[in-house]
């Protein structure tokens, strides 16, 4: 009897701590509004970032932290002195023989990311880099409750493809950005969550996104978000029937939005092809990946299978948020982000179908 009734005590008290988690529950949201301009030339960038941060939390905030992880790959880093002392490492990031292909990179290869100026609701705020980390001392506290605006300037540089991000992929693909951009940290119940980046997964506050991006006119752009001037960019995304003027000058600037996602990834190379299906009562499908003849024909069959899985998993899991979902060659293997997925494109069919069906899945 005492045990039965110590048994159903300690499930009630869970039930209540968990009620109360829930109903206590809080999150925090951010809005990126962010113009960038890509040199394809040296694969060096810079930027502008507006960010306005809402502290649902119960906590006033004296200092708030940003992801710069292109500082991982340097010679030096955290994640390059973990992949030299740890007894197996990421074969992708390694050499032959086991050594860490970043303590390898020329400094032109390497990545960065330095926020060049920053302020807090027009005042100038203390900022420092560590490592992958930017620390940032308010120039006043975030109430609970409370809303503030940062303004940033950036700069990069992105890294040889080494994991995840990167440029130059083993397949060709010229640029694979993911966590390009300078990325404000998670804040929930545990605190801050200000982990230096040594390739494991990422965390990141929900929002919304508006990203300018500016390019060589030659490269087709994929990834998260709803294209605005479609029908000013072309490369397949214009509406049917629209003929698209050309574009003085070398670059153009791709906009998009993209609403309550957690990261913004794009991809971008010069001999995309570009395909879109429409999934019934479903999202328009796009699907970027190199003109090269050896995949030609399974990115073709992909197309109907991916299909497939978004009905499948919109019938049997819930329907998909969003009107839009892309699937793009680039990266090292596969890894779902918001709205799209990045997919090395060079293997059999059934791998591309499963690795397709996984990170949709995510």
């Amino acid at each position: 009897m005492t045990k039965s009734f110590l048994t159903f005590f300690t499930a009630l008290c869970s039930m209540a701590v968990f009620a109360q988690n829930t109903t206590n529950y809080w999150q925090q949201h951010v809005d990126y509004t962010m113009a960038v301009d890509m040199d394809v030339d040296n694969f060096q960038y810079t930027g502008t970032q507006k960010l306005v941060y809402t502290n649902n939390s119960p906590d006033e905030l004296k200092r708030v932290y940003f992801h710069l992880y292109f500082n991982a790959f340097q010679p030096g880093s955290e994640m390059d002195i973990r992949l030299q002392n740890i007894a197996d490492p990421d074969g992708r990031m390694t050499t032959a023989d086991k050594k860490s292909r970043i303590a390898l990179l020329a400094e032109s290869e390497q990545g960065y990311l330095h926020a060049t100026s920053l302020t807090q609701d027009g005042s100038e705020v203390s900022f420092s880099e560590e490592g992958t980390i930017l620390v940032v001392d308010l120039a006043k506290p975030i109430p609970a409750g409370a809303k503030s605006t940062f303004n940033m300037e950036f700069k990069g540089q992105v890294p040889l493809q080494i994991r995840r991000s990167g440029r130059n992929s083993e397949e060709g693909v010229a640029l694979s950005m993911s966590q390009w951009y300078p990325k404000l940290a998670e804040y929930d119940f545990e605190g801050w969550h200000a982990d230096p980046y040594i390739a494991r997964e990422f965390q990141g506050v929900w929002g919304d996104f508006d990203v300018k991006l500016t390019i060589d006119k030659d490269y087709t752009v994929g990834g998260t978000g709803y294209l605005q001037n479609a029908d000013e960019i072309g490369h397949g995304y214009e509406t049917p029937g629209t003929k698209v003027k050309k574009q003085k000058g070398k670059t153009l600037t791709w906009h998009f939005k993209a609403p309550m996602v957690h990261d913004f990834m794009w991809a971008a190379d010069p001999n995309y092809i570009h395909d879109i299906q429409q999934v019934p009562n479903g999202p328009v499908l796009h699907f970027l990946y190199k003109d090269d003849p050896k995949i030609l024909e399974n990115w073709k069959n992909l197309q109907p299978k991916t299909i497939e899985a978004m009905e499948f998993f919109s019938k049997n899991i819930g329907k998909y948020p969003y009107d839009q979902y892309s699937v793009i060659q680039g990266g090292d293997g596969g890894m779902e982000y918001a709205m799209s997925t990045l997919i090395t494109g060079d293997r059999k069919f059934g791998s591309l179908v499963g690795v397709m069906a996984h990170e949709l899945a995510h």
